[in-house]
């Protein structure tokens, strides 16, 4: 039944990706992708629930090792008039909830990112010192979680990455949640706009 859900969000992300290109104002593309979301309906266990976007989460422009590079793709209408330029790349995402529409930062966090914009700071701890220098040669500024630092023989490292956390040099990506007893689902693709075309890079056989 949960299935059914991800295929409706992934039939509206397609159309997201349809409609962004070259000069395509940002807050357009959101406004479909809310058009086509809202128009859905989906049943789980029996009951049948309204498809609502997740408002408060977006899709990105990427750049070289950030993921989040600066311009915004709302789901929703009323967002920015900022346009899409040729030679940028972009996450068309879409978040579609049976809830609310509306998440919040729940339960334990285990994945994190380098700030992409930090400058030199103090680091006190020795130990905050060496989870950085692991961080920075194996993730640099991409997002990577506590069991690939497990994997790279690393331990007693939740104070020190606490303390990167607290000081700014590490920002933490805990779960989102909407209300309890409600479904979510996430779809993502990633658009390449060519001087002569929109191109699909995450399209493939088995997406």
């Amino acid at each position: 039944k949960e299935k059914d859900d991800d295929e409706e969000d992934g039939e509206v992300d397609g159309d997201g990706a349809a409609c962004s290109g070259i000069d395509v104002r940002l807050c357009d593309v959101g406004e479909a992708i809310q058009e086509v979301m809202e128009s859905y309906e989906v049943e789980i266990d029996g009951k049948t629930y309204q498809v609502k976007p997740i408002r408060n989460l977006n899709g990105h422009s990427i750049g070289p090792y950030r993921i989040h590079a600066g311009k915004t793709v709302p789901i929703v209408k009323g967002g920015e008039a900022t346009r899409m330029e040729e030679g940028e790349v972009y996450a068309i995402e879409t978040f579609g909830s049976t809830g609310k529409g509306v998440v919040h930062d729940d339960m334990e966090c285990s994945h994190y990112m380098k700030n992409f914009d930090v400058g030199h700071v103090p680091i006190r701890l020795p130990r905050a010192k060496h989870l950085l220098n692991v961080i920075n040669e194996n993730f640099g500024t991409l997002a990577f979680c506590r069991r690939w630092l497990d994997r790279l023989g690393e331990n007693k490292y939740l104070m020190a990455l606490k303390n990167l956390c607290d000081l700014g040099i590490v920002d933490p990506y805990p779960p989102l949640c909407d209300m309890k007893g409600s479904y979510t689902a996430q779809f993502e693709h990633t658009i390449l706009l060519r001087p002569t075309c929109k191109e699909v890079v995450s399209r493939g056989e088995d997406y």
